[in-house]
């Protein structure tokens, strides 16, 4: 009976930590390993919808400090990729769903890159970036909390460095 409830203790705790995980993936990955954004979608609000009522931040200076928040979270993410040297060729078109706890860490940043063929990046990159990515998610706070898990989506234009 014993080694049936420490079982029962391992098999929780291993579940928990698979939640708690910040996870960086491209939205095909997410599918192979069984997270759907259909799923995430009803466990994870909108941070904002034109329909107040549909949005974790209601009022237009909440909407507001989500644009600013995100857009800073976006910047951060640049910063931290040029000093661990890794630099874009061309502007790269993405697009990105981040999903946050209520206390605003990310638990899932799900993105594609988009555009001809010859406008991603390569496998390489795309390799190094998810790399990156997932060390840069593992601690970033975002600006805002809530009470309850919401998510934010966007297209993005990654540019390479100003010389």
């Amino acid at each position: 009976m014993k080694k049936i409830y420490l079982m029962i203790l391992v098999l929780l705790l291993t579940s928990l930590q698979t939640f708690s995980q910040h996870l960086g993936l491209t939205f095909q990955e997410a599918i192979k390993q069984g997270i759907l954004v259909k799923n995430l979608d009803s466990l994870y609000l909108s941070a904002v919808n034109s329909d107040t009522n549909l949005a974790v931040f209601k009022t237009e200076s909440e909407q507001d400090s989500v644009y600013g928040g995100y857009k800073k979270m976006l910047q951060d993410l640049g910063n931290f990729l040029s000093t661990n040297n890794f630099y874009w060729d061309k502007p790269t078109r993405c697009y990105n769903r981040i999903y946050f706890s209520s206390n605003g860490t990310i638990d899932y940043f799900l993105f594609n890159f988009v555009g001809n063929t010859e406008d991603k990046p390569t496998n390489e990159k795309e390799i190094e970036f998810q790399r990156l990515l997932n060390i840069f998610i593992s601690d970033y706070q975002f600006l805002l909390k809530a009470d309850v898990k919401f998510a934010q989506c966007s297209p993005v234009t990654y540019m390479p460095k100003k010389k």
